[in-house]
C-alpha cells in the first residue's frame, strides 16, 4: 500500500506545481524518505474490472466480499452509489476460510470508511469503538483519498464491524457506512521491527533525550550512526518506523514535552497522527524542514495541546497569502499556540477547548449556573433595550444567519369580539385558527433578514423587565434554551397604553464574543389579566430624589430605567453624561454593559 496516497486531498491542486517539481527527484525507496513498497493487488483495490454490467432489478448491497467472476455491477451516477451483486454469496466466515490457511483468529480485514477524510479520528474511532460490541486495537489507520482506513485481526472483529455499518450518524445525520474486505497482513505488522532492531531504536533515542529538559531530538533520525553501524533503516514516513518510536516513546517518556522531528522528509502524518494518544503531554514539536503540502495533514494532530510548534522550511508555509492568513490557519488546528517558528503570537482570542462552551448538565445542581444567569440576564437587558428602543434593526446581530422566529396568539373561537390583538393575528401560527396548513411554512420566518423585518412591523413597546420570569430548562456543551415570561405594553398606535403578557422562548448557542447567538426564537402574546395589568410597572421607583428634572426629561429616565433594567438613579446619570441624548445613552450603555463596567448594584433584580 502506497502511504503517499493519505496525504492527498481536494486541496491539492492548489500546491501542486510546487509538488510536481520535486515529485520526479523522489527515490521511492531512500532518497525522499521510503515509500512503502507496493503490493501487487494486496490492499488497495480502487478499480476493478467493470465486464459484465447490467441492470438488476433484485440488486442487494453485499459489500463484504472477495474477488469472484461472477459478479454483476450496478451504479447510480446520482449520489455516487455503486453496488456490486455476488452470486452464489458466502458468509464472512466462508470467505476468510477460502482466503486464509485456516480462517482462524489470525485472520486479518481492511476496514474502509467511504468519504472518512471529513472526520476527525478521534471522533471516529470512538464513534466505531463505541457501537462496535467486540473491543478492537485498530492497527495503521490512515487516510486513502476520501477514505478513512484501518485493519483488524480476528474474524469475529471483522463480522461486529459489519454489523454496525449505517448505524452510526454523524452531526448532520447522516448514516456512515463501513467496508469490511478480507486482507493480507497490513504493512507495519508485515515488516514490524525485530527486537534486536527496537532495542537499539530505544537506546539511539536515550542518548537523544534531554532529561532536564523532558526534550527528544529525533531530527535526521534516518542518519543517526547509531542506526546506520547497525545497518538498520528508520524512515519516519512508513508507519512501522513511526509506530516503533511512537511504541518506545510511550513506554519510556511518558512525560515528553518537547519532539523535534526535524530534517526527517516528512509528507505525511498519518502514522504521526497517534502521537495524540501515546504522547499527549508534548508541548513544543519540531516539523522544521520536512516535506509537508498541506496544513490538513497537521489537522490529523488537532488533539495535540502544543504551545510551540516548527514549520519552517515546509512547502506548506509557502502556499499563503501572508503572515496573518498562515498563523490563523496553524491556529485552527492548535488553539493553544503561543510561538509559531520562533515568532512569539498575539494571545488567542478563543474559549478553552477544555472548559465548555456553556455548562454540562447536571441530575442534581448545575455548576456554574450564577455565570449561566449572569450571561442569560445580561442578554435579555440587552435584547429589550434594542427591542423597545423603536429600531429593532440592532437585532440583525443577534440573531443566527439561518436562525428561525414564529409568532403565535391566543384564540378563543367562541368570542365574537374582534380581539386587540389583531394587530399580532396575521403574523399568527396558531394552528386552531389556521384553515391552510401551507401558510405555516410562510409564516415561519426563516434566516436573521426576515425575523429582524417581522419585528420592525410589530407594535412599539416598553416590556416590564421587573415582571420577567427566566427559566433554564435544557442545556448542553453547545445549546441553551430558555423561556422569559413577563408583560410588555404598546407606547403608541391604535391600543397605545395596553398592556400584554407574553411567553418567549429562545434556543441559543454560544457566541464568539462571549454572548449568546439565537438560532429558535417562538413569541406567544396573549391579553394580560387584571391582576397582571395592575401589577405592571408598579416596581418603578418615584422621583423624589429628583425634583430638578423636567416633566420630559423624567420620562426619559422611567424608559431608560425599564429597557436597560437599571435603578432609576444610574439610568438619570446615564442620560445626564450623554446630554440627554437618549439614543447615545443608549449606545454607551450597550458598549459598557459588553465590557461589564457597569457594576451589579445598578441593576434592578429580574426574578
Amino acid at each position: 500500500e502506497n502511504n503517499d496516497d493519505g496525504s492527498s486531498s481536494q486541496g491539492r491542486k492548489k500546491v501542486w506545481s510546487s509538488f510536481r517539481g520535486n515529485f520526479g527527484k523522489r527515490d521511492p525507496h531512500y532518497e525522499h524518505g521510503g515509500y512503502e513498497p507496493q503490493p501487487s493487488h494486496l490492499e488497495d483495490d480502487e478499480t476493478v474490472s467493470m465486464g459484465n454490467v447490467q441492470e438488476d432489478p433484485q440488486v442487494r448491497h453485499t459489500p463484504y466480499s472477495t474477488r469472484c467472476n461472477k459478479r454483476r455491477v450496478k451504479r447510480h451516477n446520482e449520489g455516487h452509489i455503486h453496488i456490486t451483486v455476488w452470486k452464489g454469496r458466502k458468509t464472512l466466515k466462508k470467505e476468510v476460510g477460502e482466503n486464509t490457511q485456516d480462517g482462524t483468529s489470525g485472520s486479518w480485514f481492511k476496514i474502509t470508511i467511504p468519504y472518512g477524510r471529513k472526520y476527525d479520528k478521534a471522533w471516529l474511532m470512538n464513534s466505531i469503538q463505541s457501537h462496535c460490541s467486540v473491543p478492537f486495537i485498530p492497527v495503521d489507520f490512515h487516510y486513502v483519498k476520501n477514505q478513512a482506513r484501518f485493519f483488524v485481526q480476528d474474524v469475529g472483529t471483522a463480522s461486529a464491524l459489519k454489523d454496525i455499518s449505517y448505524r452510526i450518524c454523524d452531526d448532520e445525520n447522516r448514516k456512515i457506512s463501513i467496508f469490511v474486505n478480507p486482507s493480507t497482513v497490513p504493512y507495519s505488522v508485515r515488516y514490524k521491527l525485530e527486537p534486536e532492531e527496537m532495542e537499539q531504536l530505544k537506546l539511539t533515542m536515550n542518548k537523544r533525550y534531554d532529561v532536564s529538559q523532558q526534550a527528544l531530538d529525533l531530527q535526521s533520525l534516518r542518519f543517526d550512526p547509531d542506526l546506520v553501524g547497525h545497518d538498520i533503516d528508520i524512515i519516519l514516513n512508513r508507519r512501522n518506523c513511526m509506530a516503533a518510536t511512537l511504541q518506545i516513546i510511550e513506554e519510556n517518556f511518558p512525560e515528553l514535552l518537547s519532539l523535534n522531528l526535524s530534517n526527517n522528509k516528512l509528507y505525511g502524518l498519518d502514522g504521526l497522527s497517534d502521537i495524540i494518544e501515546m504522547a499527549p503531554t508534548i508541548k513544543v514539536l519540531n516539523l522544521s524542514k520536512n516535506e509537508l503540502n498541506l496544513v490538513w495533514e497537521l489537522s490529523k494532530m488537532k488533539g495535540l495541546k502544543l504551545e510551540e510548534l516548527w514549520l519552517e522550511g515546509n512547502p506548506l508555509c509557502d502556499t499563503f497569502p501572508d503572515q496573518p492568513t498562515y498563523i490563523s490557519a496553524i491556529r485552527d488546528c492548535f488553539p493553544k499556540l503561543l510561538r509559531l517558528d520562533g515568532q512569539e503570537l498575539p494571545p488567542p482570542v478563543i474559549i478553552d477547548a477544555d472548559t465548555p462552551c456553556l455548562i454540562k448538565p447536571c441530575k442534581e445542581s448545575y455548576k456554574g449556573s450564577e455565570t449561566l444567569k449572569s450571561l442569560v440576564l445580561q442578554f435579555l437587558q440587552q435584547y429589550y433595550l434594542i427591542y423597545d428602543s423603536g429600531d429593532r434593526q440592532g437585532l440583525l446581530g443577534a440573531y443566527h444567519d439561518e436562525a428561525c422566529f414564529s409568532l403565535a396568539i391566543s384564540f378563543n373561537p367562541e368570542d365574537p369580539a374582534p380581539s386587540s390583538l389583531c394587530e399580532y393575528s396575521k403574523e399568527s401560527r396558531n394552528m386552531k385558527k389556521l384553515k391552510d396548513l401551507s401558510q405555516c411554512v410562510q409564516l415561519l420566518k426563516h434566516t436573521n433578514c426576515d425575523i429582524v423585518c417581522s419585528l420592525c412591523v410589530l407594535p412599539k413597546t416598553q416590556h416590564d423587565l421587573s415582571s420577567l420570569v427566566v427559566d433554564m430548562w435544557f442545556q448542553t456543551e453547545k445549546m441553551l434554551c430558555f423561556s422569559v415570561n413577563g408583560v410588555f405594553k404598546e407606547v403608541e398606535g391604535k391600543f397605545q397604553g395596553s398592556v400584554r403578557a407574553f411567553t418567549r422562548t429562545f434556543i441559543v448557542t454560544p457566541a464568539s464574543n462571549s454572548s449568546l447567538c439565537i438560532v429558535n426564537d417562538e413569541l406567544f402574546v396573549r391579553d394580560a389579566t387584571p391582576g397582571e395589568t395592575q401589577s405592571a410597572f408598579s416596581n418603578q421607583e418615584t422621583f423624589s430624589s429628583m425634583p430638578t428634572l423636567s416633566q420630559e426629561q423624567q420620562e426619559m429616565v422611567h424608559a431608560f430605567s425599564t429597557q436597560s433594567g437599571m435603578k432609576l438613579e444610574w439610568s438619570q446619570k446615564c442620560l445626564q453624561d450623554n446630554e440627554w441624548n437618549y439614543t447615545r445613552a443608549g449606545q454607551v450603555f450597550t458598549v459598557l454593559q459588553k465590557e461589564s463596567k457597569i457594576p451589579e448594584e445598578a441593576f434592578k433584580q429580574i426574578t
